[in-house]
């Protein structure tokens, strides 16, 4: 094995993982290391597609671009998306490998994956220099050790060392670091050699006592107290607590959208270059709460679009939908939106939940029958109405057929995809990624109505934000300690970032 392997893991689950690992990676580019993010387990509903047409968890989709890397199916080759209170469809190497299946069946099945798991980490580690691998949840979750292939039971596999991070604002981060070490296994403990504060505000030294007596009860040294970031714009960990926040201002000249929050709402990461125009005001629609005043209406991807749309109708959504269309309103479906504007959806073999058909809102002259394939692909292409150039990615069950697609939104040298409807009101696409480039976001706000275009460049802030964590990871991580830990040459003082390290 050719790479050098160093493992994140969290006391919990948005310890901050997915971040540092963002920022390591970066920091280790810029020291001219050739480096791959890993996660061998993923629990998320925001995935992307890969540059070898297949699904992985959206937080490597961004380790990687932080690498440099187009990204691939090796680096999560374990994703579990949550189509249910109880059940998860199951990827594995970027496919599918179980529709619907059970926490305790996944947990016995954990066993057989391992082998995949293992087969895409030595796939990577032939071709890169150093891995950071990204833990899911805590290793001290004992009840879930036997055949674990998301956090210890990985790292004493391929041995490699472990450092763990715990979010102080959570409050009692002395006792999640001790504690979660105190729950490892001697021979786990052997693999941690560091401990990492994240989200510090105010004096470090009120917490030199706590790190003084953690270090007397493990002989593990604390290599760095990370800062807090405000207002940190970086795609969402891989988590199902994730929400981004409204930001409601309260400005009446404010051009407002409206998200629908549904359940199993997937890829909502779609949205945040939307939440992140200074000229939106974004907000997302809940249940038993006073339907916002709209411009535009958003229905999202869903992994459950069945479950997705009975919520809609319980809240009356639909009545709002209606009304707000009769005003001329503008009305946009993402891949699981499109399907319920449609006049049905059919579900035969129980892909997402139960068997059986639901009536869709029957706003577009269309029927979707979900099916055992999933649909995986990235587009270029551009939109009907003005040309302007559209890139995503396509990840769903469902084929939709009728009448309403003969007038597309969006055409592309493959296919052509989603409908624009009869009076202009409704948008329909099965694309994900819509508002991720300038020229496809403008032309869509402003056939939705929106005078004043902003200039806001989302690619570009990602990238100024992945440069802002590693700044603040490269800073304030003793790096002469993570570089001991994975064995490779110091780099000199300050960082040069052309600098090349022998490994």
């Amino acid at each position: 094995m050719k790479a050098k392997v160093l493992m994140i893991q969290g006391t919990t689950s948005n310890a901050g993982k997915s971040a540092i690992v963002t920022g390591l990676c970066k920091t280790l580019v810029n020291f001219g290391l050739n480096v791959a993010p890993f996660k061998p387990q993923n629990m998320s509903l925001n995935s992307a597609v890969t540059s070898d047409g297949k699904e992985i968890g959206r937080a490597q989709a961004l380790q990687a671009m932080a690498c440099g890397l187009e990204p691939h199916s090796d680096m999560n080759p374990v994703l579990l998306k949550p189509s249910s209170d109880t059940g998860s469809q199951v990827i594995v190497q970027g496919k599918v490998y179980e529709s619907m299946i059970d926490a305790s069946s996944y947990h016995n099945l954990k066993a057989k994956l391992f082998p995949y798991v293992l087969e895409s980490f030595y796939n990577l580690a032939k071709k890169y220099d150093v891995i950071i691998v990204e833990g899911a949840g805590s290793p001290a979750e004992i009840n879930l050790a036997q055949n674990d292939l998301a956090n210890m039971g990985f790292a004493k596999q391929v041995n490699c060392p472990v450092i763990i991070v715990s979010d102080i604002e959570r409050g009692g981060v002395f006792a999640h670091l001790y504690g979660t070490w105190a729950l490892l296994t001697e021979n786990e403990k052997e693999l941690v050699k560091g401990f990492i504060i994240n989200k510090f505000r105010g004096d470090k030294q009120l917490l030199n006592t706590g790190i003084d007596y953690l270090y007397q009860q493990t002989n593990i040294p604390l290599i760095g107290i990370i800062p807090y970031i405000n207002n940190l714009q970086l795609q969402a960990e891989d988590s199902l607590s994730h929400e981004l926040p409204n930001n409601l201002t309260g400005e009446l000249n404010k051009f407002k959208v409206t998200i629908l929050k549904t359940p199993y709402i997937s890829n909502e990461t779609d949205f945040e270059p939307l939440f992140l125009d200074p000229n939106l005001e974004v907000s997302y629609a809940k249940s038993a709460e006073v339907f916002p005043k709209s411009d535009l209406i958003i229905i999202p991807g869903s992994k459950n679009v069945r479950e997705s749309l009975k919520f809609v109708i319980q809240n009356s959504w639909d009545t709002e939908i209606f009304r707000h269309l009769r005003y001329g309103g503008k009305l946009i479906g993402i891949c699981g939106g499109l399907q319920i504007l449609g006049k049905a959806i059919h579900d035969p073999l129980g892909i997402e939940g139960d068997t059986g058909s639901s009536r869709g809102l029957g706003l577009l002259d269309l029927e979707t029958t979900i099916t055992k394939n999933k649909q995986l692909k990235l587009v270029e292409g551009y939109l009907t109405w003005n040309q302007a150039y559209v890139r995503g990615y396509e990840i769903h069950m469902g084929v939709s057929t009728g009448n309403a697609l003969v007038n597309p939104a969006i055409i592309s040298k493959d296919q052509n995809d989603g409908a624009i409807s009869n009076d202009n009101l409704i948008l329909a696409t099965y694309l994900h990624g819509l508002f991720d480039e300038n020229s496809s976001r403008q032309a869509i706000l402003q056939w939705a109505g929106l005078k004043d275009l902003s200039h806001f460049d989302y690619n570009s802030n990602t990238q100024n934000e992945i440069n802002k964590i590693a700044t603040n990871v490269a800073n304030t991580l003793n790096m002469v300690e993570v570089m001991n830990i994975l064995n490779l040459n110091k780099p000199s003082f300050p960082f040069n970032p052309n600098k090349k390290i022998t490994v």
